[in-house]
């Protein structure tokens, strides 16, 4: 019997100074503790303007499965939403370029999308047993403030929906992406909550998070968007228009 196919993604934007020791990174560890899936490592490049891709160009020709797909426009969403609806695969699951959410959570994410009870997986840098290192008061604060807003405008049992660690089945990725829009920082909270509310099983994973004090996100500029993004989904309700009567049961 074949083994199930996972693609680990890393999105990245001019990350030419920790671009080759992450994707080593990674790649040791698929080697030691993912030896029950037929994986490969993608890189998902929004338009890089620095030595990024000459990296990832000379890595691929190292070893087959590490592969890259470039687009000619920013934004994290847009380029998870080209991958996962394009490339083949039975599961997968994407991760900062910076690993900040600690590498060990991967197999436990995806053995349990293996198990076919969970569509989704999360991680989650605030449930019971997660360790958050170095964040600063500021963007805590922001994070719990967004994710109370969330949940004023929406029923919802998750407790992280910014974690940039998330993984998914082909399956569901055919389900939800022609229907997401947002092709930025908002991609992961209309992901989660149109899976949510389609009654699509998710995972969540308490996981060790370290902060990346070089983050270049705009937080303000983030926040606002996050906001706009969740009033229109409050005003379009999306989930209303996917047909769930051939959904597996």
């Amino acid at each position: 019997m074949p083994k199930p196919s996972l693609l680990l993604v890393l999105p990245i934007y001019n990350e030419e100074t920790d671009l080759e020791r992450s994707m080593r990174r990674l790649f040791a560890y698929a080697n030691e503790r993912l030896g029950g899936y037929n994986w490969r490592i993608m890189v998902g490049d929004n338009a890089s303007t620095d030595r990024s891709p000459q990296i990832y160009r000379r890595l691929a020709e190292e070893d087959r499965r590490f592969t890259y797909l470039r687009i000619e426009q920013k934004g994290r969403g847009r380029i998870l939403k080209k991958i996962w609806l394009e490339e083949p695969f039975d599961f997968s699951l994407y991760m900062d370029l910076d690993l900040s959410t600690d590498v060990q959570h991967i197999k436990q994410c995806v053995d349990k999308l293996a198990t076919r009870d969970y569509q989704l997986c999360i991680g989650s840098r605030l449930m019971r047993g997660a360790k958050v290192i170095g964040r600063n008061l500021k963007r805590e604060v922001l994070s719990r403030m967004y994710i109370c807003i969330v949940k004023l405008m929406f029923p919802s049992k998750l407790s992280d929906y910014q974690c940039g660690f998330k993984g998914i089945t082909k399956e569901a990725a055919l389900l939800l992406l022609p229907h997401i829009e947002d092709p930025t920082w908002f991609f992961d909270s209309e992901l989660l909550l149109l899976a949510e509310r389609l009654g699509l099983p998710i995972y969540q994973e308490p996981v060790i998070w370290r902060d990346d004090p070089g983050s270049t996100v705009k937080i303000w500029k983030t926040a606002t968007d996050d906001l706009a993004g969740l009033i229109r989904l409050r005003r379009t309700k999306p989930w209303k228009q996917i047909d769930m009567s051939t959904w597996p049961s």
